[in-house]
């Protein structure tokens, strides 16, 4: 049996040494330096309110006055915005989701982490580049020594000739060409984690755009119903506002006429005059907010100012949820899409601490180099015109100004600081759910005065045109009842939007139930409890 030739054995031998080199690299990474990330757990005894909340709220006889009673432990559905009853408002929510340009930016945002993510993991893997060079080289022919250019080039053995002999046997310059073509693998092994710590820090990024995703449809869909409301307000308000003119113009005009007869004082036609002017004052305020109210429409929806919706709202097209969902005390931070990226955010950083001691340590690198050259290119991996190399080493950070230390002091203080932004989230994600359910609470009550004042009103007004009918009163007094019913009526229209805001106000509070969100960049959340966990409970009192 023939023996092998020298190349083959070299080539047998030399893919289980790069093999075993690779394997070895692979053991050494199996730990990662630095803190290990736990979630942020609710705090304990945590609720919304030091004394018990009445388990329904007043009532007022009047459209959307409904007592509203609390579900404790309710699961909050995404469109929760559907609850109003208001088709209008239904069409321009889901208007607003497809044009709006906030959530187009934050996809793009959400989709760009992710792609940041995949391209750090790349780095887990060896780095496989192919490699071709051609040279086209022109030697000089005088080259002196055994091995001088001209005998390869030519064949013709080239004697150097002194510079003043006069032989015909000059050399000759030698040109020829040269191909070579290589493959190269690098490895770094992740011996301390360094680059899993930059991929869980980047997942934590990725998943913090997520909720940022989720915050941007909850606060589009809040901005909406609230537009909405208040363009309802608004247009409530005008017309009261409108009445309130009316009255006031016939009451200057009765004043002028008895002014005339001798009837009235001067004074008196100047004070009513004062009184139309202070009421034609309180309308372009709030043509001014409707009009901007509708411009916010129309960019909420993504529109242009001249370009208008169809949709147009009032109170009474609107209906109030008579059962709002209040989440439990332990929920509220795992439903918070702004809690749930304050805690990646927080995870985040603990990864770049991580990140950073490993930046202390040790690099370990290995490098493969495979290839062949020749001045044919046919003859690129003919024997003879192969080589490799295979090298390992490692790199040890011994001085650099203490620069590595400070990164990783200022990376264990960006934990601290996205700790302390974690902590200040909660507080006003529980801060947020409070002020709401006190709202919900005390504009009921309001509405409730509101509409007990507009009812005294308007008894005052009808009792007052009956005394006028049979001669008691003037009808000056007539005109100031009338203008006391309309003022009623204008505070009760705004204590009525206030109570619809309030109902949609909770819901954003509560997380706007993203978790239910049919898409595929939304995920369910298994830890958003609706259901009370042990010592996890609301005070509620009964009323």
């Amino acid at each position: 049996m023939a023996a092998r030739p020298q190349h083959d054995r070299i080539r047998a031998t030399r893919a289980p040494a790069i093999a075993a080199a690779f394997g070895v690299a692979s053991l050494l990474s199996a730990c990662a330096v630095g803190p290990d990330f736990k979630p942020a757990e609710a705090p304990p005894g945590a609720d919304y309110t030091p004394t018990p909340l009445p388990s329904t709220t007043d009532s007022a006889a009047v459209h959307g006055g409904e007592a509203q009673r609390f579900a404790l432990g309710h699961d909050i559905a995404f469109d929760w915005w559907k609850l109003f009853q208001s088709p209008a408002l239904n069409a321009l929510v889901e208007q607003a989701f497809k044009a709006n340009p906030t959530i187009d930016a934050a996809v793009a945002a959400l989709k760009q982490a992710q792609e940041n993510v995949y391209a750090q993991q790349g780095y887990f893997y060896p780095n496989l580049q192919a490699g071709y060079t051609f040279q086209r080289i022109q030697v000089p022919g005088n080259t002196a020594g055994a091995n001088a250019p001209g005998l390869q080039g030519n064949n013709t053995n080239i004697v150097q000739t002194p510079p003043d002999s006069s032989s015909v046997n000059k050399a000759r310059p030698v040109t020829y060409s040269f191909h070579t073509a290589q493959l190269t693998v690098g490895f770094v092994p992740d011996v301390f984690g360094a680059n899993r710590r930059s991929v869980e820090s980047l997942e934590a990024q990725a998943e913090a755009q997520r909720f940022a995703l989720e915050a941007a449809y909850i606060t589009l869909a809040s901005n909406v119903v609230a537009a909405a409301l208040q363009e309802a307000s608004t247009r409530a308000q005008i017309e009261a506002t409108k009445e309130i003119i009316r009255v006031n113009e016939k009451s200057l005009e009765i004043l002028q006429n008895q002014f005339r007869l001798g009837y009235a004082m001067r004074i008196d036609v100047a004070a009513q005059e004062a009184a139309l002017a202070a009421a034609r004052a309180l309308l372009p305020p709030l043509e001014k907010q409707y009009e901007q109210t509708r411009d916010l429409i129309r960019a909420l929806v993504g529109n242009l100012p001249n370009q208008d919706v169809p949709q147009t709202f009032d109170i009474a097209s609107i209906h109030l949820p008579e059962e709002p969902p209040v989440s439990l005390p332990s929920s509220l931070l795992e439903q918070r899409p702004d809690v749930r990226a304050a805690d990646e955010q927080v995870h985040s950083a603990s990864a770049q601490v991580g990140v950073a001691i490993a930046n202390r340590l040790p690099v370990f690198n290995i490098t493969a180099v495979a290839g062949g050259g020749a001045t044919y290119l046919s003859q690129i991996l003919a024997p003879g015109g192969g080589f490799w190399n295979l090298a390992a080493g490692f790199t040890q950070p011994l001085f650099d100004g203490f620069t590595l230390l400070h990164k990783e002091r200022a990376a264990r203080q960006a934990l601290i600081q996205a700790e302390a932004q974690y902590r200040s989230t909660v507080l006003t994600a529980f801060q947020n759910v409070a002020d709401t359910l006190h709202a919900l609470v005390s504009d009921a009550t309001a509405l409730k005065t509101a509409v007990d004042a507009e009812q005294a009103a308007k008894v005052t007004l009808d009792l007052t045109a009956k005394q006028q009918q049979v001669g008691y009163v003037n009808y000056l007094t007539l005109l100031s009842a009338e203008q006391a019913y309309q003022t009623a009526v204008t505070t009760r229209v705004q204590a009525q939007a206030t109570r619809f805001g309030d109902t949609a106000a909770l819901y954003q509070a509560l997380g706007g139930g993203w978790w239910h969100r049919d898409d595929g960049d939304a995920k369910t959340a298994d830890s958003a409890r609706t259901t009370p966990a042990d010592g996890d409970s609301l005070k509620l009192a009964d009323k």
